[in-house]
């Protein structure tokens, strides 16, 4: 009986901007069954310069990008490596770090994913694993998402796993095939518009309950071709900065009537996306904590149970599944699937700054 064990820190940041998530985890495969522990896990946020570089990183020219991408490298390793040394973290087999999206338009074969330069190994002084996306571009695919073989490797006992983060996701087994796909965006538009009250979120979805729905934005909202296109797809924050928010900013009604109307959007699109309305629905991310969102998906998908892990899980999905990745490419094993995101083939994906 063959067993084996990893020692990792699995790193993510989201398009929500809520900060950089970081996750210690040890793995533990026997035979072919993988269990995990989340040992220390923390979200270190972004100052309100970053914040800012960050959110409008998507309109720089090239040789702001690599500027950006440079500074971002630094500031990672900076981050990975205090999140090491307060822990006291010893003998990690790698570092697993998605970096963070600035660029996804996968129709015209482009992803960047900034953070993911060599330099990050030398200056964190570990073996890292990244830079995730890039190569199922190349093979044709939406470069996203890459969560679903996590899902199916550590949650198989779900019918759906669901990320409520700056966009929807989801994913479940079809005909024995994973197949997952962005579904809409979530906290990338409700976090905008709770940030023109000085907010940082709409705690809850007190603000979106006191609301009143549009119905005709409801319905413009809901008509978008995206939503009618057939996975795999993707989405990007180009999205919702060239679609999505000008079509709210053509509606002049309230803030609380846009989060309102937003929510109901989102809790829409998310029981169209589930084939079969019944089962359960392991949510996770961020917006799993909007009381109001939960309720509505809920009411929208009244035979489905959806189940809400402890706070470890989750907030620290994303980073506990890019652990994983970063493992499986060590291994040479596949961490992409092709049923998922359209790339020609499985593959193992991802780039190894070794030091040795």
């Amino acid at each position: 009986m063959k067993e084996d064990y990893y020692n990792v820190i699995g790193v993510m940041s989201g398009t929500s901007l809520d900060g950089v998530d970081l996750a210690h985890v040890q793995f533990h495969k026997n035979n072919k069954t993988w269990t995990f522990k989340i040992l220390e896990s923390e979200t270190v946020s972004y100052n309100k310069d970053w914040e800012a570089i960050l959110k409008s990183a998507v309109d720089f020219s090239e040789v702001e990008l690599k500027k950006t991408n440079q500074e971002y490298t630094k500031l990672l390793a900076c981050v990975i490596s205090s999140f090491i040394e307060k822990h006291k973290i010893e003998n990690l087999d790698a570092v697993c770090s998605h970096g963070h999206t600035i660029l996804h338009q996968p129709q015209k074969g482009v992803t960047l994913q900034i953070g993911n330069l060599p330099e990050i190994s030398s200056l964190t002084h570990q073996v890292v694993v990244c830079d995730f996306r890039a190569q199922d571009v190349l093979l044709g695919g939406q470069g996203a998402p890459l969560v679903p073989i996590g899902d199916r490797i550590l949650f198989p006992e779900y019918d759906y796993c669901m990320n409520l983060g700056g966009f929807s996701n989801v994913s479940f087994e079809e005909n024995g095939k994973r197949i997952a796909f962005d579904i809409s965006p979530v906290n990338t538009v409700l976090n905008f518009y709770a940030n023109q009250l000085g907010l940082d979120y709409d705690d809850n979805g007190s603000i979106s309950r006191s609301g009143k729905i549009n119905q005709k934005l409801l319905d413009e909202l809901n008509g978008l071709p995206y939503y009618q296109t057939k996975y795999p797809k993707s989405l990007g924050f180009e999205f919702v900065k060239e679609t999505v928010l000008p079509l709210i900013e053509n509606f002049k009604i309230n803030i609380e009537d846009k989060l309102r109307t937003f929510t109901e959007h989102a809790a829409i699109q998310i029981a169209l996306a589930l084939p079969n309305k019944k089962g359960s629905l392991f949510v996770t991310g961020g917006g799993a904590y909007n009381g109001f969102l939960i309720e509505r998906i809920q009411a929208h998908l009244p035979e489905i149970k959806i189940i809400i892990p402890a706070a470890k899980i989750l907030e620290f999905k994303e980073a506990l599944i890019f652990a994983l990745l970063g493992i499986l490419k060590l291994r040479g094993e596949n961490n992409v699937l092709s049923s998922v995101t359209g790339a020609n083939k499985d593959h193992s994906s991802g780039v190894i700054y070794d030091l040795k």
